[in-house]
């Protein structure tokens, strides 16, 4: 099975809870390559790769997010993996 991309914009109480790094331990378990960072209005953006299983179990996982988060809504695009990513990783703050 091909892998795919995953692009996710999480809503809600997601900044100073944890929610990156819980996500870069979750996708490491799941062997997602990719990234996730924080967005300047609030959000969290998550970008990964890997089987569609593996994205779906992220996805699940995003809609409760670590325990102090509060999700409240999540979009999803998804499209053909670009194998630009070799690993998993917290980058710089988007604006």
């Amino acid at each position: 099975m091909e892998n795919q991309q995953y692009h996710l914009l999480v809503e809600g109480r997601v900044q100073g809870v944890g929610f990156r790094a819980a996500t870069q331990r979750v996708a490491h378990e799941l062997n997602l390559s990719g990234w996730v960072r924080n967005l300047a209005d609030g959000r969290v953006e998550i970008m990964a790769e890997g089987t569609v299983e593996a994205l779906e179990s992220l996805l699940q996982w995003a809609k409760q997010g670590p325990r102090f988060a509060k999700v409240s809504q999540i979009s999803l695009q998804s499209s053909a993996a670009t194998h630009e990513f070799s690993d998993f990783e917290i980058t710089a703050d988007g604006n």
